[in-house]
């Protein structure tokens, strides 16, 4: 180690907005503490600075109670002596998707530039582990280090830090991303609180540096030495210029500064003499005894998993793209609405938040925030939509008769699209305005005659469909220029297959009434097919699926002739931990649904959909056993807890629905059931069967590639993982892979059959950590659904396009009635076509600060890829991006365009189009 010290004391508090206590307690204690520091600031030059944790949302809630501090505020943010950014919230890195990563540091440096510079600090102080792609991320926005708590080194009760080893040699690493780029990694070693609470006093003092200049020399590979002044909502230390004068007196041969991020890291850059241990992809904790990774907030309060899935795929995957195509014709991007809708979706990223490990009050207000988001972008989707459809060309329809009824199916997804879709359809309409009584214009609505009506696509040609009468409905208009229009109309629900949609394109159909033209066009269908034999199995020209007496059923993928049997078995074992993780009680061994009778039965047949639904009735443990809630009281760590299962049961009723569409390489699964049971986990199982000592599961902008069998260091029976859109386990030649939307928690079993088995539900009854916080509602008693799909494949997840299938699964099809109408715009529509095998589609958006078109792709394979481009849009120039929608490099284009370019392997790559917009 150099000969020279440097103690870099940097002055911080770790702002969790609400954990323990409900958001607004929280809240007033922030206030009070920047009341504090900006005092302090005022009347101490020697309190140097402060770091805002990395999170500019700090700003808002601020100023939010005290606006008439702004000036304030900003002028010691321009002075440097407090630091922001360069996130908006600091979000859990495993729950939170891609894009929800890209925004959070798009906003969080759009925020800070409105006081300063934001801090080129890649901070995450207490993220449950990082993902393997952040290298990259932290790249492209311009930051070279990452600073972080969890992922190399053991923790325990209360966040202690062992001292045993972890994967680096010091707490400074090279920190390597799967496509190869390197920051510098500095773990708190001693955790982000290692400087807290400086003594002034010098016999304190003493005794304080003593033990603290050893720990940090312990870890430390130069004699830049980094002590972190702050914890968990830590008030402001007033006295600690005192506290650092009396170390300088103590210590002269250590030069005590009050520093900040920016400095210690030129510092110890400069002072790296040696090679540092370098570490590759994820940071999940693999070589500690996995006690205390916090993995199974991935399974708490599983609804809030599943209503961010939601959130975020209806803003980055429908909204975005929606509203930016709509763009193209002459619509407005509503920037301001979607800054608006991802800060209220984000303020449910932090850990302590989506994690679903907070007192119940914090999690109430999540589901209203949840809803808020997913609110405005249904707004911002539907007024995209409409604006869309009403620049349609469905003139053609008219041949049909002026009562035909346009519909328009949009796929948001980045490559062509065939399912089935739904919408409710007005066949007729009375407005009020039109002068009828309101029982006239019931009597009139109850009256249309429905019957002998077809579908056609643009062509004419016939679609197979279902009508379902909803009857008499309720309606309103919302015009833009004058006052809301209701009426009465006659609805129905509209099934029916979209084929080959192109990539975020469209097609357009059309309802037509009984008439010769649409009867001409409807001709030929012939009898319909059906995907049902008897009562038990399901069929199409991909997949069959059939059903045991037990409701476990065997899936064969007819491409391979692969069969994966006992599959949709379900798993309840008991569990007394808590919101953070998971502990099976000692000797009590888990009770699966393998030989319970079930009842089976078909509940939908058409030409191109079918379904069997399995009701389960099973008598289950109605919680844990009394001895866990002294255990609870104890405080005793939840490795060590010996509490049971009681002997009482309760009925948990679970009605799953096997779905086969007619062109799906998916079996889809629904999943419903009412909890009534405490402490315990329900899972589902999906034997695999196949030979492989890996697996794959979807992560942050790229597949991770995971061990089926832990490190040597591991001992907690349980080896949990995260996922987002799908886990994978494949050999040559065949595959599995399970889809699922938002349940974020899998496990490939060590049982011999490589079983993948996701969790549906997992109910604990405290938060865990450092005290005894009771949390009744993480019990998550009551009703609750879960979707799945199942995706064979040849055992190339890539190439046989079982992952953008399941990516696809993530995505609601977006489906708009418009009427009869000229338009600039065709009723078949692909505004881009793009090819790279190995390449999977991200983002499509505008740039606020430009007004560009922002397209995003990542590379799934480790292996280099060209991207081909051909955009049917009026592109003016197209150049390579960052994830901040920085100017990169200029592109050169064959024709406007019209690119290809170079991918490298696992790379993320974003393109900007400089396009002319219509005004029509």
């Amino acid at each position: 180690m150099s000969p020279k010290k440097t103690a870099h004391i940097i002055s911080h508090t770790h702002w969790d907005r609400e954990w323990y206590l409900p958001y607004e307690k929280h809240h007033v204690r922030l206030v009070e503490l920047i009341d504090v520091l900006l005092d302090k600031l005022d009347v101490d030059p020697g309190y140097r600075s402060f770091y805002l944790d990395g999170q500019t949302i700090i700003l808002e809630d601020y100023l939010q109670v005290r606006p008439e501090q702004k000036e304030r505020l900003e002028a010691y943010i321009r002075e440097g002596r407090l630091i922001i950014g360069p996130w908006y919230i600091l979000q859990d890195a495993f729950l939170t998707s891609g894009e929800a990563n890209v925004r959070n540091m798009q906003i969080g440096h759009q925020d800070a530039r409105r006081y300063g510079q934001p801090a080129k600090i890649g901070y995450y102080p207490d993220t449950f582990g990082l993902t393997g792609q952040t290298p990259q991320l932290m790249r492209q926005a311009g930051i070279g280090n990452v600073f972080f708590g969890r992922g190399v080194k053991p923790t325990g009760f209360n966040n202690t830090v062992s001292d045993g080893g972890y994967e680096s040699s010091f707490s400074e690493l090279l920190w390597v991303g799967p496509d190869g780029s390197k920051v510098l990694g500095i773990l708190f070693a001693n955790w982000y609180s290692n400087g807290n609470e400086v003594p002034a006093d010098e016999a304190e003092a003493k005794a304080y540096w003593e033990r603290k200049l050893a720990d940090a020399e312990k870890y430390a590979s130069t004699g830049e030495l980094l002590f972190m002044n702050g914890c968990d909502h830590q008030p402001i230390q007033l006295d600690l210029p005192e506290a650092i004068e009396t170390a300088k007196r103590l210590y002269p041969d250590v030069e005590f500064v009050h520093s900040n991020f920016p400095d210690y890291v030129r510092a110890l850059e400069g002072a790296i003499d040696r090679e540092l241990s370098s570490v590759h992809g994820e940071l999940r904790s693999q070589r500690t005894d996995g006690w205390g990774t916090l993995v199974n907030t991935a399974s708490a309060r599983v609804y809030l998993k599943q209503m961010n899935q939601l959130g975020q795929a209806m803003l980055e995957k429908v909204a975005e793209p929606l509203a930016t195509i709509a763009s193209l014709h002459g619509a407005s991007y509503p920037h301001h609405l979607f800054t608006y809708a991802w800060k209220t979706l984000m303020q449910n990223h932090p850990h302590d938040s989506i994690c679903g490990c907070s007192v119940d009050e914090v999690h109430r207000e999540m589901v209203t925030r949840f809803d808020k988001s997913r609110h405005v972008a249904e707004s911002i989707a539907d007024a995209s939509a409409s604006a869309i459809a009403d620049r349609i060309d469905t003139s053609g329809f008219a041949r049909f008769g002026a009562e035909a009824r346009p519909v328009v199916a949009f796929n948001t997804t980045g490559t062509a699209r065939t399912g089935v879709v739904t919408i409710e359809l007005d066949a007729e309409r009375l407005y009020f305005r039109e002068g009828y009584t309101l029982e006239e214009a019931a009597e009139r609505m109850k009256a249309v005659d429905l019957s002998g009506r077809t579908l056609v696509d643009a062509d004419g040609a016939a679609v197979a469909c279902t009508v379902r009468d909803l009857g008499l409905q309720f309606g309103y208009d919302l015009p833009d220029d004058k006052f809301r229009q209701p009426y009465f109309c006659r609805r129905v629900a509209l099934t029916f297959e979209a084929a080959d949609v192109p990539a975020l394109g469209w097609k357009t159909y059309a309802w037509l009434r009984p008439s010769s033209g649409a009867s001409s066009a409807a001709a030929g269908t012939g009898a319909p097919a059906s995907l049902v034999s008897g009562e038990r199995v399901l069929e199409n020209g991909f997949l069959k699926a059939e059903v045991s007496d037990d409701g476990s059923f065997a899936l064969t993928d007819k491409t391979t002739g692969r069969v994966f049997r006992d599959l949709g078995v379900y798993e309840d074992v008991g569990d007394i931990g808590n919101e953070y993780m998971f502990k099976q009680p000692d000797g009590v061994p888990a009770q699966t649904t393998k030989g319970l009778p079930a009842r089976i039965s078909v509940v939908e047949n058409t030409e191109y959909r079918a379904r069997i639904e399995i009701v389960h009735d099973w008598d289950i443990p109605a919680s844990a056993d009394e001895r866990l809630e002294a255990e609870q009281r104890e405080l005793v760590y939840y490795p060590h807890r010996k509490s049971g299962r009681s002997k009482e049961t309760v009925r948990l009723s679970i009605r799953t629905v096997l779905t086969l569409e007619r062109s799906a390489k998916g079996l889809e699964i629904e999943s419903s059931f009412d909890n009534r049971a405490k402490d315990h986990r329900v899972r589902m199982l999906f034997p695999t069967d196949l030979a492989a000592a890996l697996h794959r599961a979807d992560s942050m902008f790229e597949v991770a590639v995971r061990d089926n069998v832990p490190a040597p260091e591991w001992e907690n029976p349980s080896y949990t993982q995260h996922q987002q859109a799908f886990a994978d386990v494949a050999e040559s030649g065949a595959g599995l892979t399970v889809a699922n939307l938002g349940l974020n928690e899998y496990e490939v079993l060590r049982d011999g059959r490589n079983t993948i088995a996701v969790t549906l539900l997992r109910s604990v009854g405290e938060l865990g950590d450092w005290g005894l916080f009771p949390t009744p509602e993480a019990q998550c008693l009551g009703k609750h659904t879960a979707r799945l799909m199942l995706i064979p494949h040849d055992g190339d997840g890539v190439a046989s396009g079982a992952y953008e299938r399941a990516y696809q699964f993530q995505v609601p099809w977006t489906v708009r009635q418009t009427g009869l109408h000229e338009g600039a715009v065709a009723p078949v529509y692909e505004p881009l076509r793009w090819s790279g095998d190995k390449l999977a589609f991200s983002s499509l958006k505008l740039s606020e600060a430009t007004g560009d078109v922002m397209l995003r792709w990542y590379n799934l394979s480790g292996e280099a890829e060209s991207l081909e481009l051909n955009a049917n849009i009026p592109v003016a120039e197209a150049y390579k991006s960052n994830i901040l929608e920085e100017r990169v490099q200029p592109l050169e284009t064959d024709k406007p365009g019209k690119l290809q370019l170079a991918v490298g392997g696992c790379e993320i790559v974003t393109i900007g189009l400089g396009v002319q917009r219509s005004e029509q």
